[in-house]
């Protein structure tokens, strides 16, 4: 279960961080046709830095995809292997969903 969580913080990491990268790019962007040399220092930098947390980024998605493929394989093979365990462990879980759902 932890290895969930993990998972989802991993995707909510990457999510989050695509939206700041779009951020910044735009910023960049407005402020291209802004004069002066130390800004376009900046900006080089700014967006040297960019195109490696991209790169950074989308070898953690890779990642990410891989460990996912690779839990849902593991899952279906137990699945497979263990039909009647799987058939009680879902409904067990049903009842307890089913359970809490009716103290509300």
């Amino acid at each position: 279960m932890e290895k969930f969580a993990d998972q989802f913080n991993k995707d909510h990491l990457i999510n989050e961080f695509k939206v700041v990268v779009a951020d910044a790019e735009a910023l960049l962007k407005a402020t291209a046709n802004t004069g002066g040399e130390k800004l376009a220092e900046v900006r080089a930098r700014a967006e040297e830095s960019l195109s490696i947390a991209k790169a950074r980024m989308l070898d953690a998605q890779a990642e990410v995809l891989a460990r996912s493929k690779a839990a849902a394989k593991a899952t279906d093979e137990y699945v497979h292997e263990n039909p009647w365990r799987s058939i009680g462990l879902a409904a067990s879980v049903g009842v307890v969903v089913g359970l809490l759902i009716g103290r509300r």
